[in-house]
């Protein structure tokens, strides 16, 4: 120790306890359970095998592209057909693979240390979307699913990537006024009827709306119904411009 510089003794110990507690308690590979070097990462193979976007990508919905940019806007095929009512959106990983099993893991399988890594490679896809003073706003659940499931996945996912950029974030700025079917299997034009005028702002929240970029988050988009649906309840309630940001992207291959 350096001369009359004091150390508290709690500070001395606890590299000690946390040495301790990594002998009984080694990092572990958070997709298939191998050791690891550091806690909440993938070992060598799930790395390899996790389908990370990279590249060039959709500017509406981050779905990977071909070619090269050209300082022009790039869309995918989806996003020409179907253009999205929010300025721009990114995804972090395919939905397909490993990528599904650990998304279905924190969705389902009472695995919500999974969102703390997750929101890390969100913000890492998100970053050109990214902006000063944007309010986060997770995609709602209805009251009755949070109850049966006990957390929402897309607001823990919101929480870490509040934490990750340091941007404001509202957890329930946005609020499912009625339970809708289950989506698995609609088709596009099904899921946004299903949709239809059953997201709205909360209205103690909407002096926090006003004039600001909202960026939506949720686990994975598919046909964009949802994503789409809080947009517009966000535009109408005086929201500048709707940002996205999801963990997956279903591709028509998944």
């Amino acid at each position: 120790m350096d001369a009359g510089i004091f150390i508290p003794r709690r500070y001395r110990i606890w590299p000690r306890v946390q040495t301790a507690l990594r002998l009984i308690y080694p990092p572990r590979c958070m997709s298939c359970g191998e050791l690891t070097e550091s806690d909440f990462g993938l070992c060598a193979t799930c790395w390899r095998d996790t389908p990370f976007i990279g590249g060039t990508v959709c500017d509406s919905c981050g779905m990977p592209v071909p070619g090269e940019r050209d300082g022009f806007r790039i869309d995918c095929d989806d996003c020409r057909k179907t253009p999205r009512p929010w300025q721009d959106g990114r995804a972090a990983l395919l939905y397909k693979g490993r990528a599904k099993s650990m998304i279905l893991a924190l969705k389902h399988g009472d695995r919500p240390e999974l969102a703390k890594p997750a929101a890390r490679w969100m913000a890492q896809a998100g970053r050109e979307v990214l902006k000063p003073d944007m309010l986060i706003a997770p995609v709602p659940l209805h009251w009755s699913r949070l109850v049966k499931r006990r957390y929402n996945q897309s607001a823990l996912l919101a929480q870490h990537l509040g934490r990750e950029t340091g941007l404001e974030i509202c957890p329930d700025l946005l609020v499912r006024t009625a339970r809708t079917p289950v989506l698995d299997g609609k088709t596009a034009a099904q899921r946004a009827e299903a949709l239809d005028g059953v997201i709205a702002t909360h209205p103690k929240r909407d002096q926090r709306i006003k004039g600001r970029n909202i960026l939506l988050v949720d686990d994975v988009m598919t046909s964009g119904a949802t994503l789409a649906a809080c947009t517009r309840a966000c535009l109408a309630a005086g929201a500048n411009h709707i940002f996205v940001l999801v963990l997956a992207r279903v591709a028509k291959d998944a």
